[in-house]
């Protein structure tokens, strides 16, 4: 194994450690102490890779991005029309609780807290999504204008930053709404991820 495969490894490792923690604890608790117990190899060999838990997150989230990407292909190459859009791309998300979660709970933190080459890497990512999410609407939707497109582009990415919550509450924030005699949602993360992208995509 040549040194880059090695390396490649061991982020692999790292990144699943956190993901496996970040599974059953908050991202507040998930340290790099807590993760390099997760690894077959010291916590000080973590540094060599990240050097700081939140470089850890946004090396998962880009992971998590680059696999929305891949499913975003397959949707593309289907040769998407507006009805069933929708549908496809819903569950496209359902499959991402991790990215969603993230993107709703710890954005800032990781962002802010990771060096800037981590989070070049990572905005590839996101903007390689952007980029396919785009041709996916010029296909399904040619009759659009640049700009509305655009709209609907930033519509769907602006709803996909609130969708987590809604779908995973807490039994504390469970119990405060029934206190609060407020609605709680009952539907899963593809159901409202399948009403506001139909909302979104015009094809109810």
């Amino acid at each position: 194994m040549t040194s880059r495969e090695s390396a490649e490894v061991r982020t692999e490792e790292i990144l699943n450690a956190c993901e496996r923690l970040y599974a059953r604890m908050s991202f507040k608790e998930v340290t790099i102490k807590e993760i390099g117990a997760e690894t077959s190899f010291s916590r000080p060999s973590i540094y060599n890779y990240f050097q700081t838990k939140e470089e850890i997150f946004l090396g998962l989230f880009e992971r998590e991005y680059l696999l929305w990407c891949s499913d975003l292909e397959k949707v593309l190459n289907a040769a998407p029309s507006a009805k069933g859009l929708a549908q496809s791309i819903a569950k496209t998300l359902e499959k991402r609780e991790l990215m969603l979660k993230l993107l709703a709970m710890n954005l800032y933190d990781m962002e802010g807290n990771s060096r800037l080459e981590r989070l070049v890497r990572f905005k590839r990512a996101y903007g390689r999504s952007v980029s396919l999410f785009t041709e996916i609407i010029a296909a399904a939707f040619p009759e659009l204008s640049e700009r509305e497109r655009r709209l609907m582009l930033l519509s769907a990415f602006e709803f996909m930053h609130g969708i987590y919550p809604y779908a995973h509450a807490t039994e504390k924030q469970l119990e405060a709404m029934k206190k609060a005699e407020l609605m709680c949602n009952d539907r899963t993360l593809y159901e409202l991820a399948l009403d506001g992208l139909s909302r979104i995509l015009r094809a109810v």
